[in-house]
């Protein structure tokens, strides 16, 4: 499967627990079936093409989930297994499970933080990575937290409307650029923003929590997920 988007910009909401929705508000992305050579032949289309942002985009998706760490992405990616501690698996009791996003050409997952410690992995092609601390919460433009898409920004990175929000251009922020082999570790509540400079395969596995930053994410006005003593 994968999320797909009328344009390059690729955004998570949720409305399961939500009262309402803003008023005019549309999904941002939505869930289609498509294999993955069929994903793969768009994927190189859009490098050979350049594809346009404001053209369809489809972000192909694994996810695995066991307890016992069983099941073929496991087999792929033992480091990542939730049954033993290690250096990419911190807290196997929290783990979250191994998720992969195949990127092409273009793909931007909007700005966000995750409420637990992350590594991330590349396996091919490159990744933009725009990292922010915590304590930008405030010049980010996120969506507040009773919005499908909180912990998200509001504004668009590559052309950002400063009149609309003028506290991102306060905003500070580093760069890295990920390519195969390279591993990135994620603290919690660390913001990031995501562009896809090619055809690119990315896994990632989260587990448990620390507390640093969480003052900074609550003063934003977002609850924050504390470590279980």
């Amino acid at each position: 499967r994968a999320d797909y988007s009328e344009t390059n910009h690729l955004m998570f909401f949720r409305t399961k627990h939500l009262d309402r929705v803003p008023n005019g508000w549309e999904e941002p992305t939505r869930t289609v079936q498509i294999s993955y050579p069929d994903w793969l032949s768009k994927a190189r289309d859009a490098d050979e093409t350049e594809l346009p942002a404001d053209e369809p985009h489809w972000y192909f998706r694994l996810n695995a989930k066991s307890a016992d760490g069983k099941g073929f992405m496991y087999q792929e990616l033992p480091f990542f297994r939730p049954n033993e501690s290690g250096f990419y698996m911190v807290d196997p009791s929290d783990a979250r499970g191994i998720n992969c996003r195949f990127g092409m050409r273009g793909n931007t997952a909007e700005n966000h933080y995750d409420a637990s410690r992350n590594f991330i992995a590349v396996f091919g092609g490159e990744r933009r990575y725009l990292l922010s601390h915590p304590d930008q919460c405030k010049n980010l433009a996120l969506y507040p937290a009773d919005h499908p898409s909180a912990r998200h920004s509001a504004i668009n990175w590559a052309d950002p409307d400063l009149e609309e929000h003028p506290e991102f251009a306060r905003a500070r922020g580093n760069e890295v650029v990920l390519q195969a082999g390279d591993v990135l570790y994620l603290p919690t509540n660390w913001f990031h923003h995501i562009v896809s400079l090619d055809t690119n395969f990315q896994c990632n596995a989260r587990s448990g929590v620390t507390d640093h930053y969480s003052d900074q994410i609550k003063e934003c006005g977002f609850p924050v997920r504390r470590k279980v003593q």
